[in-house]
């Protein structure tokens, strides 16, 4: 007789699971923003952080079903910090495509949306322009990416710290 029992469930699988799936959804969500919406202060700019939510809820409610319905604290730590680092990778990639190669203009013109905000609140020209130059290193090119990775990894981590204080169900200690 041959044995057919299934592997184990890991953290990392159903996170880079679910991390795939979300980073599709995320990257949809981001490039209708993009491409529609002129003002990036928009409050759809959110909407990216409730799928983050409602995925990282998902991706514990399955880890739980296929491990017994046991999810240690630090499992769902994982999950959701994997699931976000990979939407975030893919997410980041598609806005550095969308930036350089797609829609090239749309930087400046956030850039020239963002001088003027900074001139309503009173800032005297100096101060604008240094904030400019300081950003537009930061928002251009490969460091794109890389920014979009670290801000995923530390958001979804937060996230996660809030989100697997509430899903986790430890495995009882002398079952």
């Amino acid at each position: 007789m041959e044995n057919t029992t299934t592997p184990a469930v890991t953290p990392s699988s159903v996170g880079i699971r679910y991390g795939l799936i979300t980073g599709v959804i995320v990257t949809i969500i981001s490039f209708l923003q993009l491409a529609l919406i002129s003002d990036p202060e928009t409050p759809v700019r959110w909407l990216s952080a409730v799928v983050m939510i409602v995925a990282i809820v998902m991706a514990h409610k399955q880890f739980k079903k296929l491990n017994n319905g046991f999810m240690s604290y630090g499992q769902g730590l994982g999950i959701g910090t994997i699931l976000t680092v990979v939407a975030g990778v893919i997410s980041s990639i598609f806005s550095y495509v969308y930036m350089t190669f797609i829609d090239p203009s749309y930087m400046g013109r956030v850039m020239d949306l963002t001088r003027a905000k900074m001139e309503t609140q009173g800032l005297d020209e100096a101060q604008i322009d240094q904030a400019m130059a300081m950003t537009s290193k930061f928002s251009s090119g490969p460091l794109t990416i890389v920014f979009g990775i670290l801000g995923a990894a530390i958001v979804g981590f937060i996230i996660s710290l809030i989100v697997s204080a509430f899903t986790k169900n430890t495995r009882p200690e002398f079952e």
